[in-house]
């Protein structure tokens, strides 16, 4: 009888994360390593990327940690070239977790420059690293492509109009994307968090325990959820064990959007 757990073996396939120099995307490049993965940790800060690289290296894991600013084009494509040279050509996997700080306010709020800032790196950014990756995975015939959506994507809150737009793109981002490369063997799904106990949290709010009190009562479960809780999702999509699952959003939201 075959076990059903190494499913979620990634043992063999090389795994690119955006942003994964700290928070969620630093938890699934850990969590993608863990599995077996060859990990790309790639970070418009490169000293972050290098890192988690160094983290996972430490433990035993395989990463490199290289510089990408998801917004521009040769980046993307020097960086998703960099990470398959290292790793033999062969990328199966890419997590968008790349996020720039969204400005709080209405649309009557922003700037054009701040607006704009936020949808190229947020938005924009997952389209041009699923651009330069494609090609790669069409080669292998493989590939599961994750965009870190939001349930503010499904739901809408005060003072974040960019952040819901941004989100809610991204949900139907995949969802066309799935449509467009299900032939190609590749797979294209949202996981949607939310709040995390980040480094975002206390930039928001100015200290973990003021998000606590400020957005658990927020969550059905009462709290905010911890990166790792998230990258378990990703590990799920990431592997085999989601096979037959494209198009699709993971709310790991702690009840937020059920009420």
């Amino acid at each position: 009888m075959e076990n059903i757990l190494e499913k979620y073996s990634l043992k063999g396939k090389v795994a690119i994360v955006t942003g994964a120099g700290q928070g969620i995307g630093r938890a699934i490049s850990i969590a993608f390593a863990q599995a077996g993965a060859q990990v790309g940790c790639l970070d418009f800060l490169e000293e972050n990327a290098k890192r988690t690289a160094a983290e996972i290296t430490s433990m035993g894991g395989q990463a490199v940690g290289v510089y990408v600013d998801v917004s521009d084009e040769p980046a993307t494509k020097e960086a998703v070239a960099t990470v398959a040279k290292t790793y033999g050509n062969s990328i199966h996997v890419l997590m968008n977790g790349a996020a720039a700080k969204d400005p709080s306010g209405s649309v009557a709020d922003y700037s054009l420059a701040d607006w704009n800032k936020a949808i190229s790196v947020n938005l924009t950014g997952a389209f041009l690293m699923s651009k330069a990756t494609i090609p790669h995975m069409i080669a292998a015939k493989s590939g599961s492509i994750i965009h870190i959506a939001s349930q503010l994507g499904r739901v809408g809150t005060a003072n974040r109009a960019v952040y819901c737009a941004i989100k809610g793109g991204l949900l139907n981002l995949a969802r066309a994307m799935a449509i467009d490369h299900a032939a190609d063997q590749i797979r294209t799904n949202t996981i949607s968090p939310g709040a995390v106990e980040t480094e975002r949290m206390t930039l928001r709010f100015g200290t973990m325990e003021k998000a606590r009190e400020a957005l658990g009562p927020m969550h059905l479960l009462g709290r905010l959820a911890q990166p790792e809780e998230i990258a378990l999702a990703a590990v799920y999509l990431a592997s085999d064990a989601s096979a037959f699952v494209t198009g699709s959003d993971i709310l790991v939201d702690g009840g937020y959007a059920a009420q």
